[in-house]
């Protein structure tokens, strides 16, 4: 059975502009252990006493921390204390659609939400809202969101359609604000001069359309920037082959997602950790000081690589997957990361027929290594070269291996590649099993069947693992 926690003529003290504004209640359920569990602490003599003598502000701060403000408003409606905290001493307020029921329309939500913000006096520092793409703000509450707590924050979390467009960066603080995430929204008109984020360390957009221009304009204009996330960008250029130019001085983290340009290029002399995913690119350039440690590509199509010689000397991990891939010229970006210690290539398409993952040299480049994980197709004659040499991996206790398609190769190079590891504690074998086998198919899994169990007896101190797919 729902108990419902009304704003209704009873409860004027956190709703006064609801009762002149909207005549049908707006019920929100709670849980029946919830509400019993506040009447039970209001009942008990003596928890009452422990929680009389908490000091207001630890109420407020203990109700920052719960997940949404459903919850907050259910707490400040035990006690007049705890309505108290809520308007003077809370800190952080979250708006999610499935915090509220389905049957509120967006004119309710933006109500509520209304209400409750301007019920806080003490200085909100942290905002999220996340309403699905089922409601549609109009802009003047969201203005009105903004501009009452634009001196007090510290994070803002926005994620809700605004009709007709509110342009966020204009009516924010920006003296504060360390963390802004938008999703859903248009950026233009970007002046540095004038919309400067001091304070600002991380930046993400995501389904945000803004000009190339703007955009570099707004990494320049965040001088403390630690983290940068551009995801489903639609970026906006002049030109009809479009680039992405960013530059700052202080950015470590990097990520871009599905952002339909055909240039990246990144000047970043501080960068630690750089993440492509979903890239269809002619150019991607890094100009860096050596201050990378992870370099992780997946599901990106890219025609030429350029990280410099001393971007990628100090690399701690490499994940490559997905990708179509270029070995020597690739292997020549990372082959001085001497502290390397884990190096993944999985499911990577190479782009000529003759190519292959060079054990010999991976020994020698990185003498680290802890972790390997390769997965690519073993095509006819390349065994003995992908073997060859007598350098050992030292260092590497995991390795993994996989195939997409299982040939008569696998079973020897998972051999030749285990010789390479006198120190190997756990292997991990990758596989995709198809419904329908081929006679020819089931006998060479047969086959490696067999040899693993031989292998497996060989090395008994190695812990041996399958995963399928």
């Amino acid at each position: 059975m729902d108990l419902y926690f009304e704003f209704t003529n009873g409860m004027n003290e956190i709703c006064p502009l609801y009762l002149s504004n909207f005549q049908p209640t707006i019920h929100i359920p709670i849980s029946k252990q919830s509400a019993l569990s506040f009447k039970s602490r209001n009942s008990d003599s003596n928890r009452a006493s422990k929680m009389d003598s908490l000091p207001v502000e630890v109420i407020g701060n203990i109700l920052s921390h719960l997940s949404s403000a459903r919850d907050v408003l259910s707490a400040s409606a035990t006690c007049r204390k705890f309505l108290s905290a809520f308007k003077s001493h809370l800190l952080s307020l979250s708006f999610t659609s499935r915090s509220f029921p389905l049957s509120l329309s967006t004119r309710q939500l933006e109500i509520l939400i209304t209400q409750t913000i301007f019920q806080t006096t003490g200085g909100l520092q942290s905002l999220s809202i996340s309403i699905d793409s089922c409601h549609e703000f109009s802009a003047a509450p969201v203005i009105a969101w903004l501009m009452y707590t634009r001196s007090s924050l510290k994070t803002l979390i926005y994620n809700a359609r605004t009709n007709p467009n509110v342009n966020i960066l204009e009516r924010i603080g920006r003296q504060k604000l360390e963390r802004l995430d938008l999703d859903h929204n248009v950026i233009t008109g970007v002046e540095p001069s004038y919309q400067r984020f001091n304070a600002l360390k991380c930046l993400s957009l995501r389904h945000v359309i803004i000009s190339a221009l703007d955009l570099n304009l707004l990494v320049k204009s965040c001088p403390k920037i630690e983290s940068l996330t551009l995801d489903g960008l639609e970026i906006v250029t002049a030109d009809s082959q479009s680039t992405m130019d960013l530059v700052s001085q202080t950015l470590k983290y990097f990520c871009a997602k599905s952002i339909g340009v055909d240039k990246i290029l990144l000047e970043a002399e501080n960068l630690e950790t750089l993440f492509l995913n979903a890239l269809n690119l002619d150019l991607f350039e890094l100009i860096g000081k050596g201050t990378l440690k992870n370099l992780t590509i997946d599901d990106v199509s890219v025609t030429q690589l350029e990280m410099g010689d001393n971007s990628t000397l100090n690399l701690e991990i490499v994940d490559v997957s997905n990708f179509t891939i270029i070995w020597p010229k690739f292997y020549h970006t990372i082959n001085r990361a001497v502290n390397l210690k884990k190096l993944r290539i999985w499911g990577v398409i190479f782009d000529e027929e003759d190519e292959i993952v060079d054990s010999e040299a991976i020994a020698v480049s990185f003498p680290n290594l802890l972790h390997l994980s390769l997965s690519y197709e073993l095509r006819d004659g390349l065994l003995s070269y992908s073997l060859r040499g007598d350098s050992r991996l030292e260092n590497v206790n995991v390795l993994e291996l996989g195939w997409s398609v299982i040939s008569e190769h696998f079973g020897p190079w998972v051999f030749g590649m285990i010789e390479r590891c006198p120190n190997l504690k756990k292997l991990v074998i990758h596989g995709v099993l198809s419904e329908a086998k081929t006679r020819e198919e089931r006998q060479m899994l047969a086959a490696f069947t067999s040899f693993i169990v031989r292998l497996m007896r060989r090395y008994e101190h190695v812990d041996v693992m399958f995963e399928y797919e």
